[in-house]
């Protein structure tokens, strides 16, 4: 059985990532991106469908202690045995070549036997590949994929059907590495990765991510867990095109045994302009504008064809399959490749992308030349449309409905197609103006409760929904309003145990929604507007402590269990992290 979600931390080159466990193993990569099927998919089965463990022979349980180096993405994992102590150095280095993990084994006393035990599983966990001899290395084959295993030290291996497993002993200052590096099946020399020592790659990951972080301009009492965020964020980046997937895994269930588990290997445009504010406030305009330019070129076409989701590299064809031979995470199935919600039509998506237009002029990033003929291609067309009922925020798989968010988003796009057109002082037709009146009438109207005394999720419903928090934040009511206080005040039916769940969900048989990491946030952060500061800060410092041990936050919080659920680690989250750290930075500030 894989760990527990909390269990894992994060490896990443910026253009796939590895997720490893305290106890040593490596139980998710897909290669060479992201998007791509994974080699080591034991998190979503059995050791059975591909896994890499470096520990002490015969260790049965987590390690000792682990950390990332301080501002980076290198983990050292330490291992206390009664033979000695042991270190083993966890990390992908960008730009290397060619995708490739480095594991550097390091004695720190006596002397301890450590077990290499390497079983790549091809094809989503399906296919165990032939492993042979080649140039000083093994490597392993199946179909298009190739994987090659090169030791940095003396080593013997020995092959078998299934694995290619090696038993060493490291004393006091000895260290051993071991490279795995991915190349297409039909080239037949090594991967120049492997030609370089380990240690010139582990100075240079460490230098990278540290030069990297010290951009970071935050200050504030909230600076080291802010800066672990935007180093994931930074590590979610498929660095080619600039895109940011949502997380790095599939189908972990955001409750277990459930069949809600899908694929968030993948870029929304949900997270569009809060990613955009995020790379920008924390002074990463190179990133924001990589990720600008993924955007743009993703939703250039038709604009009746936008999505809520594109591939790393802009592709809109992303078909959902499931794969029945994987068991699922604690057995919750189906596990799902691909995403079905490339074909959900979602109206709050045109807000989104028109939002990070006007944030990326606004400051200042280059915006393509064209970028006044897009946003009027969208107005237009979202004039014609708005109306019509959706998929929503949340994506659901049912009938479409008149959801409030969706609506705040159309007039979010209004608000910012006026000041684009100000700011590059265009043409703007002057029945836009009414529109944005108009939406925010009709929303006003029809998406309050007068009973509940809250905005809600949709026309005729009185299901509270996380997503009005965000009403202030967008600038659709200030957070002066008595309708912004009241519906603040009615968000503490949606609290469990201190967290806030995404919305009242209607009793389908699948039990009661876990609460969301990032809602809960925005709930801080909507706390603080409305004048609960203290509040605002135990909610903020609640969420930093359901952190797992070397930072990391997933998309669910089950306080319950006390543990981790959803995919891992989740953009999402991070974000809304930042975003709320900010916030309630600068509420520190402010004179009340």
């Amino acid at each position: 059985m894989s760990s527990l979600i909390e269990d894992y931390a994060l490896l990443s080159d910026l253009e796939t990532a590895a997720l490893v466990g305290r106890d040593g193993s490596v139980d998710w990569l897909c290669l060479p991106r992201f998007d791509s099927p994974a080699c080591f998919a034991a998190l979503l089965g059995t050791r059975d469908h591909g896994f890499w463990r470096v520990a002490p022979l015969g260790a049965r349980g987590p390690c000792a202690r682990r950390a990332y180096r301080p501002e980076t993405l290198v983990l050292d994992t330490e291992w206390r045995t009664r033979s000695g102590t042991v270190r083993v150095t966890d990390f992908m280095p960008p730009h290397a070549g060619a995708p490739c993990l480095v594991r550097v084994v390091e004695g720190l006393s006596g002397a301890v036997t450590v077990r290499s035990d390497f079983r790549p599983r091809f094809h989503q966990g399906r296919v165990v590949p032939w492993t042979r001899d080649a140039d000083g290395c093994k490597v392993s084959v199946a179909g298009p994929d190739a994987v090659w295993l090169g030791a940095d030290g003396p080593v013997t291996e020995r092959v078998t059907a299934t694995a290619t497993v090696a038993d060493f002993t490291v004393t006091a200052g000895t260290r051993l590495a071991f490279t795995m590096a991915w190349a297409p099946s039909h080239r037949a020399a090594r991967p120049t990765a492997l030609l370089v020592p380990a240690e010139t790659f582990r100075k240079e990951t460490v230098d990278f991510w540290r030069r990297w972080a010290a951009r970071c301009p935050y200050q504030g009492v909230w600076r080291d867990a802010v800066v672990r965020s935007l180093i994931t964020l930074k590590a979610l980046t498929y660095a080619p095109t600039g895109g940011i997937v949502a997380a790095p895994t599939t189908s972990l269930p955001d409750r277990i045994g459930g069949p809600l588990n899908y694929d968030h290997r993948y870029c929304w445009l949900r997270d569009s302009a809060l990613t955009l504010s995020c790379l920008v406030r924390s002074g990463y305009r190179e990133e924001a504008a990589a990720w600008l330019g993924w955007l743009v070129r993703a939703v250039a076409g038709d604009p009746s064809r936008i999505q809520a989701v594109y591939g790393v590299a802009g592709q809109r064809l992303l078909p959902e399959t499931e794969a029945p031979w994987l068991p699922g995470y604690e057995g919750s199935r189906p596990v799902r490749f691909g995403n079905a919600a490339m074909r959900q039509w979602q109206l709050d998506v045109y807000g989104e992308v028109l939002d990070a237009l006007w944030l990326s002029l606004q400051a200042g990033i280059d915006v393509p030349p064209h970028v006044w003929s897009l946003a009027k291609s969208l107005m237009e067309y979202l004039q014609e449309h708005w109306r019509e009922p959706d998929q929503g925020l949340w994506q659901e798989r049912g009938p479409a409905r008149q959801f409030v968010h969706s609506k705040v988003m159309t007039w979010v796009a209004v608000d910012r197609v006026l000041r684009l057109g100000a700011l590059l002082g265009a043409d703007v037709p002057a029945h836009w103006y009414s529109l944005r009146d108009e939406v925010r009438r009709q929303v006003c109207r029809q998406g309050w409760h007068s009973r509940r005394r809250s905005f809600v999720q949709a026309y005729g419903s009185s299901r509270l929904d996380a997503s009005a928090l965000l009403m202030p934040a967008l600038g659709f009511l200030p957070a002066t309003d008595r309708r912004v206080c009241d519906t603040v005040r009615a968000m503490s039916a949606l609290e469990q145990d201190g967290y806030l769940r995404p919305y009242q969900e209607e009793d389908r048989g699948q039990g009661r929604e876990t609460p969301s990491v990032a809602c809960s946030l925005w709930y801080a952060e909507a706390l603080e507007s409305v004048g609960q500061p203290d509040r605002a800060r135990a909610l903020l410092e609640r969420v930093l402590s359901i952190r797992n041990d070397v930072g990391l936050l997933s998309e669910r919080w089950d306080p319950v269990e006390g543990r981790q659920l959803g995919n891992a680690p989740q953009a999402f989250s991070h974000l809304a992290l930042v975003q709320t750290a900010y916030a309630l930075t600068e509420g520190l500030r402010s004179p009340r």
